[in-house]
């Protein structure tokens, strides 16, 4: 368990790097779609609107942050229970808010655009949580009665 807790933390980093990659393509690709005379309105922003491939970014974007990030998340939580070693519900807990702060943020940021500036400033913070949380997963937990009264073989 100690290992899968680990990886699953890991894996939450490595999703929020995919997070900030393809937002950062996608918004590339609105810029140079406008440069070359694209025009972005309501009718660009429904389905089959704006012509342009990196608009597969926003797809990966929110696909990732509505539905993997949140299941790891949900998974890393369970996984903690069963990892017992000290500070992984903790740890787990804290990714798993924050994760449910950066999906609040990243919809409400569509209404209120200020929330946007957060939604990135917190995915700073979901990632050094996670990165955290992996590094202080410890390599084995003792095992017996010794381990548990804290005495030395």
């Amino acid at each position: 368990m100690i290992k899968a807790y680990r990886f699953l933390a890991y894996l939450i980093c490595a999703l929020v790097g995919v997070q900030a990659a393809s937002h950062a393509w996608s918004s590339a690709g609105i810029g140079k779609y406008v440069q070359d005379g694209g025009v972005i309105d309501k009718a660009a922003m429904e389905e089959g609107g704006a012509d342009f491939p990196e608009v597969l970014g926003f797809i990966v974007h929110g696909m990732n942050g509505m539905m993997l990030i949140p299941l790891v998340a949900v998974a890393l939580l369970a996984v903690a229970f069963l990892a017992k070693f000290p500070g992984a519900v903790r740890g787990a807990a804290i990714v798993a808010a924050l994760v449910a702060l950066q999906v609040a943020l990243g919809m409400l940021g569509h209404g209120l655009t200020l929330l946007a500036l957060f939604h990135g400033l917190n995915a700073i913070v979901l990632f050094t949580a996670a990165l955290l949380t992996a590094m202080r997963t410890p390599s084995a937990v003792p095992a017996g009665p010794a381990a548990r009264v804290g005495a030395t073989v």
